[in-house]
C-alpha cells in the first residue's frame, strides 16, 4: 500500500510539472508566425540587435536563471520569439540562444552577411556592378527592402544585397 501510495505522488508530481510547463510556455509569448508578443504587442518572431557590446543569455527569464551564452557583438542582429515581463528570448544566426533582458536590445535593424564575397551592387539587379564586396560574417545596416533585395551599409559602404544572402531581415519583409 506504501509503494501505491509513493507512486501515485510521483506522477502527481510529474503531471503538475508538465502542466506547469504548459502553461509557462503559453504565458512567455510563445506562438506561431503571425501573432503578436503578449508584453509589447509587437509581432513575433522579428528582428531586432543588439545594443550592448556584450550580453547574458540566459536559460529562463529571469536573473535567477543561469546563464548559458554571453553575445559579445555590438549590432548583432537577433530573433525574438517570445516575451516574458522584460525579458524576450532571442536567437542568433546560428541558433543560439536563450532569454535575455530587453534593455540589451535595439529596435535598429541589421543583418549579417552569410556568404563570403557578396556584392553589394550598385542597382538591385543581378547584373549591376558591385560598388564593394562584403566578407561572410560582416554586420550591416539594413535599409530599404524590395521583394528580393535589401539595401545595406558596412563598412562606408552601400549597396544592394539579395535577400538570400543576409540573416536578419525576413524572406517576405518590405522596407522603405
Amino acid at each position: 500500500m506504501i509503494a501505491d501510495r509513493s507512486s501515485l505522488l510521483l506522477r502527481a508530481h510529474i503531471l503538475c510539472l508538465l502542466l506547469c510547463c504548459v502553461l509557462l510556455t503559453q504565458g512567455a509569448g510563445v506562438g506561431l508566425a503571425g501573432e503578436t508578443g503578449s508584453v509589447t504587442n509587437l509581432p513575433l518572431p522579428r528582428f531586432v540587435s543588439m545594443k550592448a557590446d556584450k550580453g547574458n543569455v540566459r536559460r529562463g527569464p529571469s536573473l535567477s536563471h543561469r546563464v548559458d551564452w554571453v553575445f559579445k557583438r555590438e549590432n548583432m542582429p537577433l530573433e525574438i520569439t517570445a516575451e516574458y515581463g522584460n525579458w524576450r528570448r532571442v536567437r542568433d544566426s546560428d541558433g543560439a540562444g536563450g532569454w535575455m533582458h530587453y534593455t540589451l536590445l535595439s529596435g535598429v535593424r541589421t543583418v549579417i552577411v552569410q556568404r563570403d564575397y557578396t556584392p553589394m551592387r550598385l542597382k538591385a539587379e543581378p547584373k549591376a556592378d558591385p560598388n564593394a564586396y562584403a566578407e561572410k560574417g560582416v554586420v550591416a545596416e539594413l535599409g530599404a527592402c524590395l521583394p528580393l533585395w535589401c539595401k545595406i551599409r558596412a563598412g562606408g559602404h552601400r549597396g544592394w544585397v539579395l535577400k538570400t544572402e543576409l540573416w536578419g531581415v525576413g524572406t517576405d519583409e518590405l522596407r522603405k
